[in-house]
């Protein structure tokens, strides 16, 4: 199957499987009831349907069968994938305490680590001039201390490279999580960052089998989530849910380091939403209270009390990214780096001056 087969036939599944996933999750309660759900950053009034991972999720499985052959790291992708969407269904039914899903995004994150997908190496940004010792490498090792074990056949664990790919995921799930606040917002980020690293993994095609991988299963991502995105548009008949987030999350991080550790590229693309939770959770430090407890402080709930719409907050978030994802497949690591951060420090001072200029309706 051609790529362009395998993101059309994703889309047609995803768009023919989310009508009967709306019907039966109103069937099971999987529904976000503004009246019963008393979360701070609710924004809608009337119940929608939640659960939207499962449509995305077996869109995505179903195409990757026929598109990838079968290995242990697309093995590994299926199963991580599978705990993140029951879990994320879970806390959509049954809200469950933050320690749970925690360990759930370290269990899927570790399965795939274990199917092979690690970071060995990640390019240097400092290597500004040369004779200044680690400063001076090209790129970084992370795979320099092993332990290694016979289980089944002789493997290793690559404990800085491991360690490193375990945070990446994690963050990555939990920053994509904290971007899903007005009607298509995440699965449009998401989207955007798939196509991103389709397009960065095309550069090697045809000589490494690690971007052929990556650009089939992003190629099939991005058309799983835009078959979703037609019911998640303002005014959406679905929401994503934890289970989509989760989702679309891992498959994030992962396809960044299968495609040949481009998590530099994965976090400009991603820079708005990640900048926010890093903010949002510092903040919460900071007042004393629970990184993981809701309130209405994110940059799209202060978009939209400046009078954004929720299809501008969406649209605003997509052409930023969008901007963001065509940078990165046109610098260096050194260029991204100093784009990152510059857009960190925009992103900051325009988050704290909304907070000191609107306390009080962001904090009801």
């Amino acid at each position: 199957m051609s790529l362009f087969a395998s993101f059309l036939f994703a889309t047609f599944l995803s768009v023919i499987l989310v009508p009967p996933i709306i019907i039966l999750a109103k069937k099971f309660g999987l529904v976000d009831d503004p009246k019963k759900h008393k979360h701070p950053a609710v924004i809608h009034t009337k119940s929608i349907p939640r659960a939207g991972g499962v449509p995305i999720f077996l869109a995505f499985l179903t195409a990757a069968i026929f598109a990838a052959p079968l290995s242990p790291k697309l093995l590994g992708i299926f199963l991580g994938g599978a705990v993140l969407v029951a879990v994320g269904l879970a806390d959509d039914k049954y809200d469950l305490p933050a320690f749970w899903k925690f360990i759930a995004q370290i269990t899927a994150a570790l399965i795939v680590i274990f199917s092979g997908v690690g970071i060995a190496f990640i390019t240097n940004p400092f290597n500004l001039i040369g004779g200044l010792g680690v400063f001076s490498a090209e790129v970084i090792r992370l795979d320099s201390a092993r332990i290694a074990f016979n289980f089944f056949g002789d493997h290793s664990i690559l404990v800085w490279a491991d360690l490193f790919a375990l945070f990446w995921i994690v963050w990555v799930v939990n920053m994509i999580n904290f971007s899903a606040g007005v009607d298509g917002q995440m699965p449009g980020i998401a989207l955007i960052a798939f196509l991103v690293i389709f397009i960065a993994s095309l550069r090697f095609f045809y000589d490494d089998p690690n971007q052929q991988l990556s650009a089939v299963i992003s190629l099939i991502a991005a058309g799983a989530t835009l078959g979703f995105l037609f019911y998640n548009f303002n005014p959406a008949k679905i929401f994503p849910g934890d289970s989509a987030s989760y989702f679309l999350g891992f498959l994030i991080a992962t396809l960044a380091i299968i495609s040949g550790a481009k998590v530099g590229t994965a976090i400009l693309v991603t820079a708005v939403p990640l900048v926010d939770g890093v903010f949002t959770i510092t903040r919460r430090i900071v007042s004393k209270k629970s990184p993981f407890k809701g309130d209405r402080l994110h940059l799209h709930h202060r978009l939209l009390e400046i009078g954004f719409s929720q299809r501008q907050v969406a649209l605003f978030y997509w052409l930023l990214c969008a901007i963001l994802g065509a940078v990165a497949l046109s610098l260096d690591s050194q260029g991204k780096l100093f784009a990152g951060l510059f857009l960190a420090t925009v992103l900051i001072g325009g988050l704290t001056w909304l907070n000191l200029t609107l306390p009080k309706k962001g904090q009801r």
